[in-house]
């Protein structure tokens, strides 16, 4: 997979890009992550890339032509043109589906903005808009990374065994079930006996009600989204 990010502060990726799970998926050659600095198709002495907006207001917004010239641009480095999207508040929430649906592609194009906003045309080029939440950020870089390290670890190879991905939150529709780890008691706090019994049908059972009733209690808007899609997840709650 290669992915391109367009940004006016390239620097803000180093470490992201080179440790953990994204790092260890660029060194297995799992992934390219190119950064493009939109600065750079500035047609000015001073490197302009943002104006004052028609009609007054305060701040600034990215003017088209450094955008629309770094897309043309990094669209010829590469046969497959991409799919283009744009990190911004007015976006459909960013989720796993989409971070599966991303996954599955040959090639992401992240378009990160700054100052107040893009420039309405700006919109034109891209394929879709994303947010990564009902929050104010400086710009759009750290948006990139939130998609880009839930998009990567989706890749074949990339967490080294891939049915962990299988059991993580909101792979099912569930949030992840509680998990522990030696020792077996700590500060009067115990792990559940089933968890030490070695029997695998009884733990898979246990983790199940652990996950519908975690997500039940913490994420509502999750377990009516979930049950739409299992209509029996009430009945067996009550059962268990």
């Amino acid at each position: 997979m290669r992915i391109d990010i367009l940004t006016l502060f390239r620097e803000m990726f180093d470490g992201f890009l080179s440790a953990s799970i994204v790092g260890r998926a660029i060194r297995r050659g799992l992934v390219e992550v190119h950064r493009t600095d939109i600065r750079s198709f500035a047609t000015d002495n001073y490197g302009s890339v943002d104006d004052s907006p028609f009609g007054g207001g305060v701040g600034m917004v990215m003017m088209c032509q450094p955008i629309f010239d770094a897309v043309e641009h990094i669209r010829k480095q590469s046969p497959e043109p991409g799919r283009l999207v744009m990190l911004t508040p007015h976006g459909r929430p960013f989720d796993q589906e989409t971070a599966k649906r991303l996954a599955a592609g040959p090639r992401l194009i992240l378009l990160a903005g700054h100052y107040e906003g893009f420039d309405e045309r700006i919109r034109s080029l891209a394929d879709e808009e994303v947010s990564v939440g009902d929050f104010v950020l400086s710009g759009g870089e750290v948006a990139a990374m939130a998609v880009i390290d839930a998009v990567v670890r989706l890749l074949p190879g990339a967490l080294g065994k891939d049915e962990s991905v299988l059991e993580e939150s909101f792979s099912g529709g569930l949030l992840e079930y509680p998990q522990y780890t030696r020792p077996r008691e700590y500060k009067g706090m115990v792990v559940p006996d089933v968890l030490l019994g070695g029997d695998h049908a009884k733990i898979a059972r246990w983790r199940l009600e652990q996950a519908r009733l975690r997500t039940q209690q913490r994420r509502g808007d999750l377990w009516e989204k979930y049950k739409r899609n299992n209509p029996q997840a009430d009945d067996e709650q009550s059962q268990e």
